[in-house]
């Protein structure tokens, strides 16, 4: 079995460690952490092990780089070499917003041989942290079946979607932002109840519920957002009010604007 080393495990480093040791209980995980006590707490949890980074780039097949996009390059000094010196190089896996796989390989250096390091790109979203994720994934320099292997290794995560690594931005400003959207929306429902005459945990529980059933139907059912949307809305009925409250305040133009701007943001990163 593969040994996977995760340098990071703050809450997507955590999350994708919790999710790779649920499918693969007798994989050996290795854990390194800036703040060792973190690592330590979660490595009695995992039962893994707690390493330094230089551990982890010396020992892992699999290399999964938690830190923080501005924290690479320090990292990377620190571990380049021990990566160097390995007769067979492991695989890279980055998560850092903005960072490209040319970016990850020019920071990890030249392999003695000339080869360019196998490198897997990931966009993991905040509800991996419950197994109900969306995470984006490219990868290059590795098989097709490395590349399943690991789609399933951390199928407890969620679902995973390839996507051409040019088209990561605009798929993060979906996948990654939209969560905050999502929150924001059930905020705004449940105050609304509110304002209605409900009490504030039996508003906000019909919007949990109602955003929850409403995800899970656009799942199970063939039809368009746009066409479920028309199926709620009776004509002269109590639906259709309220949706013409959201497209007079131009709604759906704003999402879509939303979206561009995250877009717009991770593309200047």
């Amino acid at each position: 079995m593969a040994v996977y080393g995760f340098i990071g495990v703050g809450n997507m480093g955590g999350a994708l460690a919790r999710a790779c040791a649920k499918a693969c209980g007798d994989t050996q995980i290795l854990l390194s952490n800036r703040t060792v006590a973190k690592a330590e707490v979660l490595a009695a949890e995992l039962d893994a092990r707690t390493v330094a980074a230089a551990d982890v780039a010396a020992q892992a097949d699999i290399v999964v780089l938690g830190v923080k996009p501005q924290n690479l390059a320090d990292l990377f000094a620190e571990i380049a070499p021990v990566l160097a010196a390995r007769a067979a190089a492991p695989i890279l896996v980055t998560m850092a917003a903005g960072r490209t796989i040319a970016q990850i390989r020019a920071l990890a250096g030249a392999r003695p041989d000339g080869a360019a390091y196998p490198v897997i790109r990931i966009m993991p979203n905040l509800p991996v942290s419950i197994g109900e994720g969306v995470t984006l994934i490219c990868a290059d320099g590795i098989t097709d079946g490395s590349f399943a292997a690991f789609i399933n290794d951390f199928a407890a995560a969620g679902q995973f979607i390839p996507l051409p690594e040019a088209q990561f931005d605009a798929g993060m400003a979906i996948s990654g932002c939209a969560p905050a959207f999502a929150f924001m929306f059930a905020d705004a429902l449940a105050k609304g109840g509110v304002a209605c005459g409900l009490p504030e945990d039996v508003a906000l529980a019909l919007a949990e519920q109602t955003m929850r059933g409403s995800a899970a139907l656009l799942a199970a059912d063939p039809r368009t957002p746009a066409e479920l949307t028309r199926a709620v809305c009776s004509p002269g009925g109590t639906t259709i009010e309220g949706v013409e409250v959201l497209r007079a305040a131009g709604f759906e133009s704003t999402v879509a604007a939303a979206v561009q701007a995250s877009f717009n943001k991770a593309s200047r990163m």
